[in-house]
Parts: structure tokens; C-alpha cells; sequence
């Protein structure tokens, strides 16, 4: 069993940590997800990013439990969805997701979407501060928030995320959230490291830089991830693959690579046209 000594430790706003990169686990559920996850945490991964709307919460503890590896070691991840942004629903929720795992505590735990049309995001905020309290969760943060969004939080709660996990990858790098992020103490996650394996794996530009260090394409955009100060979270089933996504702290890339990395930015870049200032997830 791997244990990827070679892996950064991200320190978090509250003192808590992270590795610098982590397991997506969205689509691996059931019995084969155990396996597949089972199997990433014995190639290094450290940290799992699940969320109640995944399903999949249940196969995650039951890779935690059947792992062999002790649970201080292990960051576990969900997130709370739009529909229980109540501050009692969203309280019994976080619950659910425990009751679910079979865990005592998440790592982490993160609102969804911030779904600003209903506008309850707030709300959710504070039954994050108090499951927080209670012990019921590590570190607290946001998924997919706005600067404007973020800013509301802070000024109503005196409370700032530790996470925000947003989409990113070469052709959506977000460079003013990022700024944004920073600025504030917010650690930025990137989900669709990857593109969801769009035409970015195939992209010229990245091929010339990964023949260059001897690294494949995925490899030299996780890189860039973490050289931006972002903790991707790649998901992966073969073995080959998750150990391959692991492998990028025995190489960095040059100011002259990551200059032309940030050429492939597009104007549309989002895979799904998913803006958080209009986007609702349920």
C-alpha cells in the first residue's frame, strides 16, 4: 500500500489540512465503487470528495471502514444540496450524510450550489457553522460560490469558508475567483480537473509541454492545479490511471509552460453552462 509520502499538505484558514490533491468519487457507487475507491486509497489518495447528491456516501464509508488505513489519515468530503438549505433540514442533513457513511465526523463538508434565486445560502451557512460546533464536521466551505456570494457570508456571519470548490481546468482557469479566493483565506478546489475528458486532453499546446517533461497530458494539468494553489480532484477506476494522477511532485512546470497554459482560456469555457450567479442544483 502506497502512502505518497511525496504528497503536499495543504493548511486550511481553521488550521485543518488537506493533501494537494484528492479522489473524486462522483458516478462510483455500489459495490464496484467500494472497490474502486478501495483501490485509490491503497495507490495514496488521502482524500475522498463525495456529496449527498452523489449517492454515494454509504460506499464511501465502506471504503473507510475496509481500507486498512486509519480514519486520521483520511480526509472524507460531501456537500450539502440545494434542496435542504434550511437551517434544520440542512442540520438533519449533515446527520443523514454520517447516519449514511457510518462515520462519526466529516472532514469536510460543503454547500453544494450556492442557488442564489432561492436565496437561502446564507441560512445554510450558519447550520454549517453549527454542525461545525458540534463536532459533526472538521472544516466547512462552499462549492461553486460567486465573490459576491462568498463576500455575503463573511459580512453576515463573520465566518469565511475554508474551501471553495469550483470548476477549473485549462479552458475555464478563473483567474479573478481564484484572486478572489486567495485574497480572502480560501483555499480554491478545482472539480472537472480534467475537463470531464474533453477535447483539453487532446489539446496541441499541452501535448508539446507533456513531451517535453516525459509526462502525459492529464499529468501537466493536474500539475498546473497545484502550481496555481488548487487542489484538483481527478477521478479515476484503473489502477494505471490513479496512480498516474498522483504522480506530479517530481516534476514542476516552467513560468514559460504555465504562460501558455493560460492562453487556452475561452470566454466559454464552462463544460455545462453552469453559472453559479443563475445555475439551481436541487
Amino acid at each position: 500500500m502506497s502512502t505518497r509520502s511525496d504528497i503536499p499538505q495543504i493548511t486550511l484558514n481553521d488550521g485543518t489540512t488537506l493533501p494537494a490533491v484528492g479522489f473524486g468519487t462522483y458516478t462510483l457507487n455500489g459495490s464496484q465503487g467500494v472497490v474502486d475507491m478501495v483501490k485509490a486509497i491503497h495507490n495514496g489518495y488521502r482524500l475522498l470528495d463525495s456529496a449527498f447528491n452523489y449517492e454515494n456516501e454509504g460506499a464511501v464509508g465502506r471504503a473507510v471502514a475496509q481500507c486498512g488505513v486509519a480514519r486520521e489519515e483520511l480526509r472524507v468530503v460531501s456537500k450539502l444540496p440545494g434542496r435542504h438549505h434550511a437551517y434544520d433540514e440542512a442540520i438533519a442533513t449533515v446527520e443523514e450524510s454520517l447516519y449514511r457513511a457510518e462515520l462519526d465526523y466529516f472532514d469536510l463538508y460543503l454547500i453544494h450550489w450556492p442557488n442564489p434565486i432561492q436565496n437561502h445560502y446564507v441560512e445554510a451557512w450558519r447550520a454549517m457553522i453549527e454542525v461545525q460546533k458540534r463536532g459533526l464536521v472538521r472544516s466547512i466551505g462552499v462549492c461553486n460560490f460567486l465573490p459576491e456570494h462568498l463576500q455575503r457570508l463573511i459580512d453576515e456571519t463573520g465566518v469565511t469558508p475554508s474551501i471553495n470548490q469550483i470548476e477549473l481546468h485549462p479552458y475555464f482557469p478563473q483567474a479573478e475567483q481564484r484572486a478572489w479566493d486567495t485574497a480572502h483565506g480560501i483555499v480554491t478546489e478545482s472539480w472537472s480537473p480534467l475537463g470531464r475528458a474533453s477535447a483539453v486532453l487532446q489539446d496541441p499546446t499541452l501535448k508539446v509541454i507533456a513531451d517535453r517533461h516525459g509526462k502525459s497530458i492529464p499529468q501537466i494539468i493536474l500539475r498546473w492545479h497545484t502550481q496555481l494553489g488548487a487542489i484538483p480532484i481527478p477521478k479515476a477506476s484503473s489502477d494505471a490511471r490513479q496512480t498516474e494522477n498522483l504522480s506530479l511532485f517530481d516534476f514542476t512546470l516552467t513560468d514559460d509552460d504555465m504562460a501558455k497554459i493560460a492562453t487556452l482560456a475561452r470566454p466559454d469555457g464552462r463544460i455545462a453552462d453552469q453559472d453559479p450567479a443563475r445555475y439551481e442544483e436541487f
